[in-house]
């Protein structure tokens, strides 16, 4: 089975942070959120290669893929950012045989051993009902198989939106009617979308079925990223170490590297490799990597890395190496 992760986007929904690094690059609970989406792949058995189509700072994501995982990967510049669909039939002469397609905007609970029950299936959508699904692609189902996929619907009628997991049977049948899409300039809302491609297969007469997960956390905007780093500390991915002269307060996850002095930290807290805190009351928040927080009060608050910031009670989304001084002093 070929996986092909789509993540050439700019992120423009999570800047200050994308300015600087790929948004799959944002730490949520000690963790890149590309991390946590390939610890999902990595033990799957019939992963024959991951197909990664990058673009903003790309090499970081190559980076950081190679140095962290070790199964076969190929790479895919995305110049024009011409949607989910375009992204994937860069990648057409590997798209043969199965095929899964990640997004890395969302992190998923999902069993995909459910795919062996799905034999008569040409497709899997992966699905959660979501109670405003007007920012989303919904399907529209008939005894259990997808009749017509909607993007981004402008009612309510149809709740159950795709995830961003799908699992193709066969790939050039998917590339064939990506091909269609893109040389008829079928675009949605100035793009070339998969819900289109999936469309036109269903108009051929190819199955498809859908599958719900038990947890879908977007990762796409500051405050819903804040909700993911919440879930995830709450379900297995907190970390503890002995501080001196502070306490914690659980769940958090805080790097063996950290250094925390007089300070309260937690709940809800990530704090990774390098940052100092002291003097500092911090909830709710993420620090990223080599950042400082000094006689400071936080919550809900975003640190990029290597920023540093010092001052009094805030709420902030801190790009990385900001400079924030909130008492008046000059650092």
């Amino acid at each position: 089975m070929k996986v092909i992760v789509p993540l050439a986007g700019l992120g423009k929904r999570m800047r200050p942070h994308t300015w600087s690094k790929p948004k799959p690059l944002i730490n949520v609970a000690g963790k890149p959120i590309l991390g946590h989406i390939l610890d999902k792949i990595a033990p799957l058995e019939d992963v024959e290669e991951v197909i990664f189509i990058v673009g903003w700072l790309g090499a970081q994501i190559t980076e950081y893929v190679e140095a962290h995982y070790h199964f076969p990967t190929r790479y895919f510049v995305q110049h024009e950012l011409k949607g989910q669909a375009h992204a994937v039939i860069l990648a057409k002469e590997y798209l043969t045989g199965p095929c899964l397609i990640v997004f890395v905007d969302t992190l998923f609970e999902a069993d995909l051993s459910v795919l062996n029950k799905h034999k008569e299936d040409d497709a899997v959508l992966f699905v959660q009902e979501v109670e405003d699904p007007r920012r989303f692609g919904v399907v529209v189902e008939e005894q259990g198989h997808v009749k017509r996929i909607i993007e981004k619907p402008t009612g309510f009628e149809y709740r159950k939106a795709v995830i961003g997991l799908y699992y193709i049977r066969e790939g050039q049948q998917l590339a064939e009617a990506i091909d269609y899409l893109i040389s008829h300039n079928m675009q949605t809302q100035g793009e070339f979308y998969l819900a289109d491609a999936f469309q036109i297969m269903i108009d051929q007469g190819a199955r498809f079925g859908i599958e719900s997960v038990s947890v879908w956390e977007d990762c796409g905007e500051p405050e819903t990223l804040l909700h993911t780093n919440r879930y995830l500390l709450d379900h297995g991915h907190a970390q503890m170490v002995k501080v001196k002269n502070a306490v914690l307060v659980p769940p958090v996850y805080v790097s063996k590297t950290a250094i925390i002095e007089n300070s309260i930290v937690g709940p809800y807290v990530t704090v990774c490799d390098g940052v100092h805190i002291k003097d500092a009351i911090v909830q709710d928040a993420i620090i990223e990597a080599g950042s400082t927080l000094e006689e400071v009060a936080l919550e809900h608050s975003l640190i990029g890395r290597n920023a540093m910031v010092k001052g009094t009670f805030s709420r902030l989304n801190v790009g990385d190496d900001g400079l924030i001084d909130l008492t008046g002093e000059s650092f």
